[in-house]
């Protein structure tokens, strides 16, 4: 008897020395409020299996997957669309404990929205891509439609109405399009009011409204907690978040708190302009910074 009773007792030690070392998982570190990503594309990884490593190796929570260049391409040169490249995209990412935090459909930085005919089915691949990665939110930068979109009638009606589109697309599926303009927050709220799509929200870029000259404080305020998918916590190239002036980032993380908003801060640019192309200076210093300043410890 005495025996088994010490048994049980080295039993019971070990099991308590191991809950300890159950609190610090990966499940753990998905819980804060403020997780950070890095965008694959601005990292020189676009596409690349690489990305995961890299972001890891840089204390990252996430990456923001990119669905390829486009240019003149009819459609994104998309490995997401193969089987093969699925499963080692998700089981990289599952290697190096990390989240894809969105799918990004960079290539409209440069090509028009208006201008592809096939909008919905480069879109409808886009969907497709974050249901494989597990991921609930896409990035669209408006920034290739024409200048003056927004004041032209017949270009904005049109704008609206392939917004409204695949806007009800994503959210038939529980999916949500981010998109990025350089409209200021009233201007946001009054063209989503105008698409009237729930799975159509704001991408927001504290970029455009720094380089705009507008409150970027009081925009985050005004489109409030429920129009913003997501945000690119960064501003232009020029230095690195700790040393950008105009940007007060216990400002920022002060007003989302107030605002009770949570998700992905994602770093895009805010590189040294001295040194643009040391990716692990650059992005490891933009990283640290954020969690310094949003994460808990």
């Amino acid at each position: 008897m005495k025996f088994l009773r010490l048994i049980y007792i080295l039993i019971f030690i070990l099991f308590a020395e191991s809950l300890p070392l159950q609190a610090v998982t990966p499940v753990q570190q998905t819980e804060q409020r403020y997780k950070i990503a890095v965008c694959d594309w601005m990292i020189l990884k676009r596409q690349k299996i690489g990305s995961f490593e890299l972001v890891r190796s840089l204390n990252g929570d996430g990456v923001e997957l990119d669905m390829g260049s486009l240019g003149q391409r009819e459609k994104f040169d998309n490995k997401l669309r193969e089987p093969h490249f699925q499963q080692l995209f998700r089981e990289t990412a599952q290697k190096f404990q990390l989240e894809v935090s969105s799918i990004a459909m960079s290539g409209f930085y440069g090509q028009s929205f208006l201008e592809r005919a096939n909008y919905k089915e480069l879109v409808r691949e886009c969907l497709d891509a974050m249901k494989v990665m597990d991921t609930k939110v896409a990035f669209l930068p408006l920034g290739g439609v024409k200048s003056g979109w927004d004041k032209d009638r017949d270009l904005r009606r049109e704008l609206v109405r392939r917004l409204k589109e695949v806007g009800d697309m994503a959210a038939s599926e529980g999916l949500v399009i981010g998109i990025e303009t350089q409209l200021d927050a009233k201007g946001e709220i009054r063209l989503l009011k105008e698409i009237n799509s729930p799975g159509i929200k704001i991408y927001y870029k504290f970029q455009n409204a720094l380089e705009n000259g507008r409150d970027l404080y009081k925009e985050l305020r005004v489109l409030g907690k429920k129009r913003i998918c997501q945000i690119h916590c960064t501003d232009t190239d020029g230095v690195t978040l700790p040393n950008n002036e105009r940007l007060d980032m216990n400002k920022v993380k002060e007003t989302l708190d107030k605002m009770k908003w949570s998700g992905w801060l994602v770093v895009e640019r805010s590189r040294d302009k001295n040194d643009v192309h040391n990716v692990k200076k650059n992005y490891g210093t933009n990283i640290n910074y954020l969690k310094e300043v949003f994460q808990e410890r």
